[in-house]
């Protein structure tokens, strides 16, 4: 982008075609990258960028590889006994915001929600099961949908399921104008009421309380959008029963953590490119993404009950010390060469790459995972392994050093996730991890 510095200097060629492409630098550092490997043709819809879908539109475009060998250096550093590591950034760096202070999406994004079968009926399936075991029956119960949506997509499922009403509230402007014509169209105006605003503002009609709340405001680290601050404040205002899990859909949210290999952090290395420009922000990926890899087992760093939301604290500190996992290291291997070679790189380049970078750390990735109730979950990753599967949520990567860091079977990764999670919906969350690399 013009107004902003560019981390890849070779790469200057491309700026009147990048002024085309998502505002995020990590999306716009991933498209340069692209650009050196690939002659790309742009479609329509590659102009339109998100949270969770901003690295998915590079599938729609047209790639013809082609072998840029002067930024090719397939040599990274060694981590001396114990090397640094540090990222942090807000929840709403490099993503669509409300006033920069709440994430937002747009229309497509939207309709990636939607079409996710690994969410959208798992979501609508506990919505009917939770009404049916309503002992007054699915129209004795008030239902509350916080972030309806443009399509107030669990709200409609409430009401064709028998609920008795139900509140829909939206803080966009637009996407709650959009709900309202779409419940209308549906004819359950007179069952569903949209509300627009934040929740922390609202109160419902005559003091009324929900029987229970749907509330998929789930980030790719799960507390980003706002979650806790929403909950909680719901809990005291507008639910009936907040200690009951059977209040909430999803009735807890979770963020697991591991570290991780990148392609592109191995490929494109100083002083070519640039990776310290991104000041932190992370890089987000689908979450079938070969080209990022898990170098140990992940582990929970991130828990919040919805029905114990009361203790929850907003700010979270925990250690954590990853293994790196020699077998992950020969699988990742394997699948790295198959990445390198479709994109083009001469035998020789490839097979070097792909040793050297599963041998490499760039930082830690993170992603969601959800439990609706106590047998039904939704994974954006396979759980408990983080294997790839499709998901419109991402993986997020936090590139923790300027260049990788070697490592090998048995290394630790030892780093501290520090998050700031306020209490006020518009403030952003921070999030912090800082820790080594250590050889052994």
């Amino acid at each position: 982008q013009p107004n902003r510095p560019l981390p890849y200097p070779p790469l200057t060629a491309f700026v009147n075609v990048l002024d085309t492409m998502p505002t995020s630098r990590s999306a716009n550092i991933l498209a340069g990258c692209l650009f050196a490997l690939a002659q790309i043709t742009c479609t329509a819809g590659f102009l339109q960028t998100s949270r969770r879908a901003a690295l998915e539109k590079l599938q729609q475009i047209t790639v013809t590889p082609f072998v840029a060998t002067s930024l090719i250096q397939p040599s990274i550093a060694s981590a001396s006994e114990s090397t640094p590591i540090s990222a942090s950034w807000t929840a709403v760096d490099g993503l669509n915001s409300l006033e920069k202070k709440f994430v937002s999406f747009d229309k497509s994004a939207y309709q990636a929600m939607v079409n996710d079968q690994s969410r959208t009926p798992l979501f609508e399936q506990a919505i009917i099961s939770r009404l049916k075991s309503s002992e007054g029956g699915p129209e004795s119960q008030v239902v509350l949908d916080l972030g309806t949506g443009p399509f107030a997509l669990f709200a409609v499922a409430a009401a064709k399921a028998g609920a008795g009403k139900v509140y829909a509230i939206e803080a966009s402007k637009e996407a709650a104008a959009s709900a309202r014509e779409t419940v209308k169209k549906l004819g359950f105006d007179d069952k569903i009421t949209i509300l627009e605003g934040f929740s922390t503002d609202i109160t419902l009609p005559d003091g009324i309380k929900a029987d229970f709340a749907v509330a998929e405001i789930v980030g790719s680290v799960a507390s980003e959008e706002g979650a806790y601050a929403t909950i909680l404040d719901a809990s005291k205002r507008l639910v009936k029963n907040p200690g009951d899990a059977a209040s909430w859909i999803p009735s807890r949210i979770q963020t697991y953590a591991a570290p991780a290999s990148y392609t592109l952090h191995n490929l494109f290395l100083p002083p070519a490119f640039d990776w310290s420009k991104l000041n932190g922000e992370p890089v987000r990926f689908n979450c079938r993404d070969e080209g990022l890899q898990l170098l140990s087992d992940p582990v929970l760093v991130e828990d919040i009950n919805f029905a114990d939301i009361a203790r929850e604290k907003g700010a979270l500190k925990k250690q954590v010390t990853f293994i790196v996992d020699g077998g992950r290291i020969e699988r990742n291997a394997k699948q790295f060469r198959e990445e390198f070679k479709k994109g083009g790189l001469p035998k020789e380049q490839f097979e070097q790459l792909s040793v050297t970078t599963a041998n490499s750390v760039s930082g830690i990735a993170l992603w969601p995972r959800l439990i609706l109730d106590g047998t039904v979950d939704i994974n954006s990753r396979h759980y408990p392994d983080g294997g790839h599967q499709k998901s419109h949520w991402q993986t997020v990567l936090s590139i923790m050093s300027a260049i990788p860091l070697k490592v090998k079977s048995g290394d630790q990764v030892t780093v501290t996730f520090d998050f700031d999670v306020p209490s006020d919906v518009t403030r952003p969350s921070y999030y912090n991890i800082s820790g080594n690399v250590v050889n052994i």
